[in-house]
């Protein structure tokens, strides 16, 4: 067993799935335990960073998929898509940071819900 413990949680106002356009277009709060704060020292606002976080509302997967959903494309494998439907629901983005305020960054670009649990930070 591999077990994580989160290092921060999603802040924004999608408390369900959502097409990733639509949440992307918004801006998300990540906001950071505490302890983890001193991490942050050399990140700047206009940075791209890559969240690795955890899809907390996935529940089991098929390894063939509609895109998206959407019966009228054809199935695809899991890992040709993103989506939440995953063996192991981890998602991976790349965003802009647009502040950091102590613990909390600001950033354009996650298409991660409010309250999903957020596994690792790293530099693009």
């Amino acid at each position: 067993m591999i077990t994580y413990t989160p290092i921060g949680y999603v802040h924004n106002h999608f408390d369900k799935p959502v097409a990733p356009g639509l949440i992307r277009e918004g801006e998300s709060r990540i906001i950071l335990e505490p302890e983890f704060t001193e991490g942050l020292k050399g990140i700047e606002p206009g940075h791209s960073m890559v969240v690795v976080f955890h899809f907390h509302l996935s529940d089991g997967y098929e390894l063939l998929q509609h895109p998206r959903r959407d019966v009228t494309r054809p199935k695809r494998g899991v890992f040709a898509l993103r989506s939440p439907q995953r063996p192991n629901p981890i998602g991976i983005t790349t965003v802009e940071l647009i502040s950091i305020e102590g613990n909390v960054l600001c950033v354009r670009d996650l298409d991660a819900i409010n309250g999903s649990p957020v596994l690792d930070l790293k530099p693009v």
